[in-house]
């Protein structure tokens, strides 16, 4: 008989917390009870999960009684001041924050890199930023077989990053500024419809943004390689919900694109969308909805004649992929890994 556990999710009401409830559905999660937790202003609010219409619950210190699994995303602060209390009541964490991610006892791990970190946690396990979930999937069976030196990324990141509200605002906007009126930021520090501008985090000292630092320092954690280059550009384009990034690959040896696309054809969690005669590559618009990063515009880099360099486009889908679907692969891969025991 299949062990089924009792699931919460914090910050049930958010973008991501949505997609937890379509994921744990979709993917008939062996669960018994499900807990929605959010903030007071969200008590009592019913949400679907499959057949269950639940009402939310207020997030407490005591709310995680009985529970086996939490799944977090509610925010780096809020999952600071709660996380302990889950912990301790014997629920294993998996975290949607930043909070955790570069705890050096704390896994940070995308299921199809590096599920052997899940190996002896502490009762967390991080979720590293979209941005470089999407950028890793591909370029991990890249690094494998031929070791990468220095990764240079662009992103185009969807509003869907900044949440529920900052995407409302983007329709708005879009429809505001179509019958002629002047677009109102709120949610962002900028016009979004019909705009790009530079990721909306703190720039530091060097001139990086913290959301270009994350995919340096996060890519290098889970890859156990502290001598791997990544430099980013991250920009905040008028996408609703699936990121793209534009990536130059160093190797330290020569490598063919069409030996990298014959390797990413075979690796899990990715999809060849490279259409040369048809013009046809990765969009945020097909990569909406979807599991899988799309990948494509695969090419050599003439910039190196000396072979050691491939571009190439992909489009993941921010909330599924870079945000609940990757957690959901976490907490399967641990039951799988028989680290998350049901309560008796």
């Amino acid at each position: 008989m299949t062990d089924r556990y009792n699931v919460a999710i914090m910050g049930a009401t958010g973008a991501v917390g949505q997609i937890f409830l379509e994921l744990l559905a979709e993917r008939d999660f062996p669960m018994d009870e499900l807990r929605l937790l959010a903030s007071s202003r969200s008590v009592g609010k019913q949400l679907v999960c499959g057949e269950r219409t639940l009402a939310v619950q207020e997030l407490t210190h005591d709310a995680f009684d009985g529970i086996d699994i939490v799944l977090s995303s509610a925010g780096g602060s809020i999952s600071k001041q709660f996380v302990p209390s889950a912990i301790d009541a014997g629920a294993v964490v998996v975290d949607n924050t930043s909070a955790f991610r570069m705890d050096a006892d704390v896994p940070l791990v995308v299921p199809e890199v590096n599920p052997q970190d899940l190996d002896g946690h502490r009762g967390v396990i991080a979720n590293p930023n979209c941005s470089t979930i999407i950028m890793v999937v591909p370029l991990w069976p890249l690094h494998v077989r031929h070791h990468v030196r220095r990764v240079v990324v662009s992103t185009y990141q969807a509003i869907s990053g900044a949440g529920a509200k900052a995407m409302e605002e983007l329709e708005t906007q879009t429809r505001d500024v179509l019958s002629g009126k002047a677009a109102n930021p709120r949610e962002l520090p900028y016009q979004i419809a019909f705009n790009l501008f530079s990721h909306n985090t703190k720039i530091g000292p060097d001139g990086y943004c913290e959301e270009e630092t994350k995919m340096i320092r996060e890519t290098r954690k889970m890859f156990h390689d502290d001598g791997i280059l990544v430099t980013p550009t991250c920009i905040r384009v008028p996408i609703l919900r699936a990121h793209s990034e534009s990536v130059n690959i160093e190797f330290e040896e020569p490598v063919t694109a069409d030996e990298v696309r014959s390797i990413l054809a075979e690796a899990p969690g990715v999809t060849i969308v490279d259409d040369r005669e048809g013009n046809h590559f990765p969009m945020p618009l097909e990569a909406s909805g979807v599991d899988d990063v799309l990948v494509g515009r695969i090419r050599q880099d003439l910039s190196r004649p000396d072979g050691t360099g491939v571009d190439m486009f992909l489009s993941g889908d921010q909330l599924r992929k870079g945000a609940a679907l990757n957690a959901m692969q976490i907490a399967e891969a641990l039951i799988e890994r028989g680290q998350l025991r049901v309560k008796k």
